[in-house]
Parts: C-alpha cells; sequence; structure tokens
C-alpha cells in the first residue's frame, strides 16, 4: 500500500510558527509518525512539502497514478489553489483533507475549500493527530 503525504505552504514551519494555533508539533515529527505507524501496517508513505503548487502538482503527477490513498493538508491553497485540486482531481486513490486547526472557527475566508469537493472526507481542528486518523481511515478502507 502507498500513500501520499502532501503538506501545503508554510507548513515547514510547523513547531514554530503560531503554535497557539498550529501546536508545537514539527512536520518531521508528524511526518515520522505517519511513517512508523505505515511500517507497522505494512505500507509506504511518500511525502512532500513544499511553499510552491507547482511543486505539489508535479509530485501528483509522478506518484499520484498508483497511490492507494492521499492526506493532504494544502496550508492555504485551500482556498485558492485550482491546479492542485485539479491535479486531485485525476486520481482514483481516495483523499483525505487535513488541517491542524478548526478553520470553521477563524476567519471566513478559511471556511471555503477548493479540494473538499474532491475529497473522500475531511478532518479538522485535532491538530497533528488528524494526520494519524486519515492515515487509520485509510488502512482501514484498503483492509475493507
Amino acid at each position: 500500500m502507498k500513500i501520499l503525504v502532501i503538506h501545503g505552504p508554510n507548513l515547514n514551519m510547523l513547531g514554530r510558527r503560531e503554535p497557539e494555533v498550529y501546536g508545537r508539533t514539527t512536520l518531521d515529527e508528524i511526518d515520522a509518525a505517519l511513517r512508523k505507524r505505515a511500517t507497522a501496517a505494512g505500507a509506504t508513505i511518500l511525502t512532500v512539502q513544499s511553499n510552491h503548487e507547482g511543486a505539489l502538482i508535479d509530485f501528483l503527477h509522478a506518484e499520484g497514478w498508483d497511490a492507494d490513498g492521499v492526506i493532504i493538508n494544502p496550508g492555504a491553497l485551500t482556498h485558492y489553489g485550482l491546479a492542485l485540486r485539479d491535479a486531485l482531481a485525476m486520481l482514483k486513490a481516495p483523499i483525505i483533507e487535513v488541517h491542524l486547526s478548526n478553520v470553521y472557527r477563524r476567519e471566513p475566508f478559511r471556511h471555503t475549500s477548493v479540494v473538499a469537493p474532491v475529497a473522500t472526507g475531511q478532518i479538522a481542528g485535532l491538530g497533528w493527530r488528524g494526520y494519524l486518523l486519515a492515515l487509520e481511515w485509510l488502512l482501514e478502507e484498503k483492509r475493507a
């Protein structure tokens, strides 16, 4: 089983960026937790983080066709990343959109996701553990 984990703009600053909103867990720590759980389940995780939409799209084009699942935190691209949304829409794999904070309790512009209509599901507001919940769902879905 191959699962892609995509982190959008500014997520490389986790642990330092607004820890009262995004927590103190770093991106490396999130990826390590995901790898540990995936390895225990016999799955492979491929991760990417970029502050550039095109790099995320290139990753999806290269790795997405045979992926069994996608976990994506698009960051600010959530609200306007139409090219990223279109790249996700091409895939057959289930897509779980993850947000560390509860975007619906924040500024109104954060309430709209262009990714949500092509995602299988969305997890918001549960911090870094939202990524693990998304992984658990994908692992269970594949077993079903």
